[in-house]
């Protein structure tokens, strides 16, 4: 599994690479080992406020991203938070985008 420094630059060369930014900032909360936060096409450490946090531990996104944890389920039994879930609904496209940024199949 990546450090959250490759993390963060899947995800930032994901952006730069022309993949679409978001229209509203999100914050990957990764529970005690940092955050990536995206805000346009922006990609950060910093853990400032966002307009959707999601919290999950690393090894959840990981099973998020490649499909074998269930994202309905891991917000039912706590594994995956999300501060906004009406928002998130709306973002689903954007996040998936995110995660597979996260695991190099963008």
């Amino acid at each position: 599994m990546d450090g959250l420094a490759e993390l963060t630059d899947k995800v930032r060369a994901h952006f730069s690479g022309g993949g679409a930014g978001f229209d509203r900032s999100i914050r990957l909360d990764l529970r005690g080992e940092g955050v990536i936060r995206v805000e346009g096409a922006e990609v950060t450490n910093l853990p400032d406020p966002a307009d959707l946090v999601i919290s999950v531990s690393r090894r959840d996104l990981e099973a998020l991203a490649k499909g074998e944890l269930n994202p309905m389920t891991a917000a039912i039994t706590g594994r995956l938070k999300v501060s906004d879930m009406g928002l998130a609904m709306s973002l689903m496209t954007q996040v998936k985008a995110l995660l597979a940024a996260r695991t190099g199949e963008a």
